[in-house]
């Protein structure tokens, strides 16, 4: 018995039927974003407003490890003694370059992330709101009664006197059948675009000058020179595009350091006044000129600057060696114990003397008075200078080849010459201290002063001051100009009047605006505003030529509002507001110091399924 005719074709089918429901299923299937939209996908999400903030807090985060750990580039011997003291510690943090937090990898990710991040949010933002500027404001709804402000007007006015009186106000105005629209505000999103641009060129200012600056620190004693070379710098940090050749080619001579003091009453001993008298040569050939270098008053040679930052006394010796021969002659800089008195200690160091070398511990008293049976100093200047000499002999420990400061003295393997006393007698300019066993003798021959410099070339200063500023004028116009919108419409011989702020927490203050807009269509001219003449903060009238792009008129011709109907085609259930820039019933479109442009306007940098407010 055979199947029936229908069985049988169903069975024929049924490999056909699936074939087309597998077909069907491979259609159905989700598509990949393939390379090209991975590539659009990270891009959006890095340009993102949430990405910036995030990066912006891990480059505040990454900073902290450097003000914690001394770092090489500012203090090596800290970092030195820091392994010497945490050995295990110090490898493993030195692995994360936690000495090195400015010039590490990870840092200058973030860094570069954070740049790439603002460019790409901001540039493509400030396109958009070059468009926006240049728009017409938006036709008038059909019911101004629905909006937040609104006033019925008895009278006869005139759609020319309502655009007269909303242009004297400095509004941008457009007329139509039977309606006026005026906007103002839009320097908000143009101080919110400067604020962005600012930290951007901010940050390219401080890059500039960690790579192609450089500061250093030297001490000139009175009467010596200094040039800028690597050579003469008793600490040089350069940027990682800095070489020999980059520092610029001056030189100048200490002449004379005065420092003045109030002499007398309860601010005996302050300082008044501190003055460097130098002799500078701008380049070899050039020639020489007088300079009185002050504090925050910095020599500048082409871009470098040079700044006093500290000063002390340099007392002079001459010390002769056991076989009479002069070992050490000399000012030696001394750092102060007491910065109200400027007492000072000193070291000496004569590795050249015979037959063993020596080794001077002093005591600097500039104004010497007796206290029992000691010594003080009460005064900072050099009105009665001495002093304490304590003299060791031995090896000096400068062939070891450890590296030493030339402001301490390391008396492991020297032996006191004579009898040392805490206070021994103090020697006056002039006066000779025999050494015992032979050893020589070391006379205090008079008193120098010195000056500390620092010495820095920034290219990203100058830069990064203006973009400081920029910054501060564009928050303040971010956060005082607000986004508005008036309407009116007169039709026999009665005007509506409606109003709408688009930026958020300026209601009230919309409020006691739109009630002297409407004292002012009324025809009271106490309520009224300069004229259109009187420069203006705000955007002009579309009527008048503007002075910048970003109060550029719309070229004439242009429809109210391009993406919506005419005024009278609305259908009753529209939006009262009729906003076409994406308002519905006067909720803010702005928010925050970041702004937001209208939803119809594109930012070309939102995340993939973002709304295009979320940056």
């Amino acid at each position: 018995m055979s199947p029936p005719d229908d069985l049988a074709s169903a069975v024929r089918d049924e490999p056909a039927q699936e074939e087309t429901e597998r077909q069907a299923q491979e259609r159905t299937k989700p598509v990949g974003l393939g390379p090209a939209g991975w590539m659009r996908w990270t891009w959006r999400t890095l340009t993102s407003m949430r990405t910036a903030l995030i990066l912006l807090f891990l480059f505040a985060l990454g900073s902290v490890p450097g003000s914690i750990y001394p770092q090489r580039s500012v203090d090596p011997g800290r970092v030195a003694q820091y392994f010497k003291d945490n050995p295990a510690q110090a490898k493993w943090l030195d692995r994360f370059w936690l000495f090195d937090v400015f010039s590490s990898p990870w840092f200058a990710a973030i860094y570069l992330l954070l740049f790439i991040s603002l460019a790409g949010c901001v540039f493509p933002r400030a396109l958009s709101h070059i468009k926006e500027i240049r728009r017409r404001p938006p036709a008038a709804p059909r019911n101004l009664l629905r909006l937040p402000h609104s006033e019925t007007l008895e009278g006869g006015l005139t759609l020319e006197q309502a655009a007269a009186a909303l242009r004297r106000r400095r509004f941008r105005v457009v007329t139509g059948d039977g309606w006026v629209s005026a906007e103002k505000g839009y320097l908000r999103e143009t101080g919110n675009l400067l604020f962005h641009v600012a930290l951007l060129v901010l940050l390219f200012a401080v890059g500039a000058g960690g790579l192609f600056g450089y500061r250093g620190n030297v001490l000139v004693v009175e009467g010596d020179g200094f040039s800028n070379a690597v050579a003469a710098y008793d600490r040089f940090m350069p940027g990682s595009r800095v070489t020999a050749e980059s520092l610029e080619p001056f030189s100048f001579t200490l002449k004379d350091f005065q420092a003045s003091y109030v002499a007398a009453g309860e601010k005996q001993g302050q300082p008044l006044d501190y003055l460097a008298k130098l002799t500078v040569q701008d380049s070899p050939t050039a020639a020489p000129r007088e300079v009185d270098l002050k504090v925050n008053d910095p020599l500048d040679v082409n871009g470098t600057l040079t700044y006093l930052i500290g000063h002390g006394y340099a007392p002079t010796f001459r010390v002769t060696d056991g076989k009479g021969q002069v070992a050490y002659d000399g000012p030696v800089p001394c750092l102060a114990d007491d910065q109200a008195t400027y007492t000072s200690e000193c070291v000496i160091k004569v590795p050249d003397a015979q037959p063993t070398q020596l080794g001077f511990l002093a005591r600097f008293l500039p104004t010497t008075v007796p206290n029992g049976d000691a010594w003080v100093s009460i005064f900072p200047g050099a009105a009665n200078p001495t002093v304490q000499v304590f003299p060791f002999a031995g090896d000096l420990g400068l062939k070891s080849g450890q590296p030493q400061s030339v402001y301490q003295l390391d008396t492991s393997d020297l032996k006191p010459l004579g009898k040392m006393s805490a206070q021994p007698t103090p020697l006056n300019v002039g006066d000779t201290k025999e050494l015992a066993d032979g050893a020589g003798k070391i006379q205090f021959t008079g008193v120098k002063e010195w000056i500390s410099l620092q010495i820095t070339y920034d290219p990203g200063r100058e830069p990064a001051l203006l973009a400081a500023a920029a910054a501060v004028i564009g928050l303040v116009l971010s956060l005082t100009v607000r986004r508005r919108r008036v309407w009116v419409r007169v039709k026999d011989g009665r005007a509506t009047v409606g109003g709408l702020t688009r930026s958020e927490g300026g209601g009230a203050a919309f409020a006691e605006e739109f009630a002297q807009i409407v004292t002012a269509l009324r025809g009271n001219p106490s309520a009224d505003t300069p004229s259109a003449d009187t420069p203006s903060a705000d955007t002009p009238s579309a009527d008048t030529p503007s002075a910048g792009p970003s109060l550029a008129d719309t070229p004439p011709g242009d429809d109210p509002s391009p993406d919506e109907p005419p005024a009278d085609d609305r259908s009753p259930g529209d939006p009262p507001a009729g906003d076409q820039d994406g308002d519905r019933g006067g909720e803010p479109d702005e928010s925050g110091i970041t702004g937001h442009v209208a939803p119809d306007v594109p930012t070309g940098n939102a995340a993939p399924g973002a709304r295009p407010d979320e940056e």
